[in-house]
């Protein structure tokens, strides 16, 4: 599978300075590159590379036509008109790819010089590890829920001790010289302190956001690309524009199915009967970020297209992203490429007489895995092994925790039983 998969396609024309004529044909953006072919001959008129171009505009030619203009490095301006479904939805794609890219440098250099292998393992340990701090931020706010339920069921324990309190005034004669009025009311007047402090502070408590990546936002189709961003909280999913107003709110049991076109391209549906889908599509550069988190949220609900079998047998996902890295498809067979690379690495050199030795032949001898990489290797495999230390000790206090609230949850649901039956037959 060729490396530069399109990641978006749009039919549109080109101008050929040259021949002062316009040619009909597909412009196509893939990670690294934009290109222009024809209609006919499938012939390549332009093919820019993204760390190549210095402005992306849109203009008119002749006053009257609509165009997108690039600049590529050199004041070399290349005209592109007749853009379907408008030059507006493909300026706001490259736009959004182009900019990432500038604000990544680095990326810029992976994708221009082949990594080494050392620094290919560093990066594969690097997606582990963002995989890995991934995981405890959902575990550690599993766990705070874990201690949300067990207020909440010592508040119910308290509620059920008044209620049996009012039951066993009830259950008085009539003749029982107190009276029951006022003291009713008394614990009313607790009870709504009680619930307007509760909501006072579950209000002051806003929603804890997972990650948030800027992205393109069209719903329901593909035609109408605007700037948003995509925010990943704990139990749910919200779709903003490009000033932060939402426009759509995603709860987790909202969800029926987020479909992954390719790496940078995902859609969230959440199916009605009798009415319309809502369905939102999502294009960003940083997508991986964002799938890293939901694949462990909504794991049963995320299907790969066959349009991402394109994008899964190249090999980098992201503009200038390097194996393993920020890619949550590729992360299941880390430890596999990681095992490889080692065995390529620590394999025996034939001998060969000095005087043989030819360029070629120095350069494979030489070590793939230098010490200052085999140092920061240490470093980040040390980081994992304690954020696993700590993610075994949270697995282990919420198993207490699941203890407690389980015989908290049975003691409840038997005093409640034992209320009902006093209350009918107080009926």
């Amino acid at each position: 599978m060729s490396r530069d998969a399109p990641i978006h396609s749009w039919p549109g024309s080109y101008y050929i300075n040259s021949e002062k004529r316009w040619v009909s044909g597909t412009l196509s953006l893939s990670r690294t590159t934009l290109r222009f072919t024809t209609e006919q001959s499938k012939d390549s008129l332009a093919s820019l590379r993204l760390s190549r171009i210095m402005e992306i505009k849109m203009e008119s030619s002749s006053f009257i036509f609509s165009t997108l203009t690039v600049l590529e490095e050199g004041n070399i301006k290349h005209w592109f008109g007749s853009l379907r479904p408008n030059r507006v939805v493909v300026y706001n794609v490259l736009e959004h790819f182009w900019r990432e890219r500038l604000l990544s440098p680095t990326q810029s250099r992976g994708a221009e010089a082949p990594l080494s292998k050392g620094r290919e393992l560093i990066n594969l340990v690097s997606g582990a590890q963002r995989r890995l701090e991934d995981a405890g931020k959902v575990l550690n706010h599993q766990g705070e829920q874990f201690d949300n339920v067990m207020q909440d069921l010592d508040k119910i324990d308290s509620n059920l001790g008044v209620a049996d309190k009012l039951l066993s005034e009830l259950e008085s004669p009539p003749w029982w010289p107190f009276g029951k009025l006022p003291w009713r009311n008394q614990q009313e007047a607790k009870s709504e302190q009680a619930a307007r402090a509760t909501s006072s502070k579950s209000s002051g408590k806003g929603p804890r956001v997972i990650t948030s990546i800027p992205a393109l936002v069209s719903k329901g189709g593909e035609s109408d690309w605007k700037p948003g961003c995509l925010v990943v909280l704990v139990s749910s999913l919200e779709i903003r524009d490009a000033n932060s107003h939402l426009l759509h709110h995603f709860e987790r049991d909202e969800v029926d199915d987020i479909r992954v076109h390719n790496p940078y391209e995902v859609s969230v549906r959440q199916r009605f009967i009798g009415k319309p889908d809502i369905c939102y599509r999502l294009l960003s550069v940083k997508m991986a970020d964002a799938l890293s988190v939901m694949e462990m949220q909504y794991k049963k609900k995320i299907e790969f297209t066959t349009e991402f079998a394109a994008f899964q047998a190249s090999p980098a996902t992201t503009p200038g992203a390097t194996l393993g890295e920020g890619s949550v498809w590729v992360a299941g067979s880390g430890a596999a490429a990681g095992l490889s690379l080692l065995k390529l690495d620590t394999k025996v050199p034939v001998e060969i007489p000095a005087g043989e030795l030819t360029q070629v032949q120095v350069q494979v001898l030489q070590p793939t895995v230098t010490d200052a990489e085999a140092q920061e290797l240490k470093q980040m495999l040390l980081q994992l092994k304690n954020l696993a230390l700590e993610a075994e000790t949270e697995l282990e206090r919420q198993d207490e925790a699941l203890d407690a609230l389980v015989s908290s949850t049975d003691r409840a649901t038997m005093t409640i039983d034992k209320h009902t039956r006093r209350m009918r037959k107080l009926l």
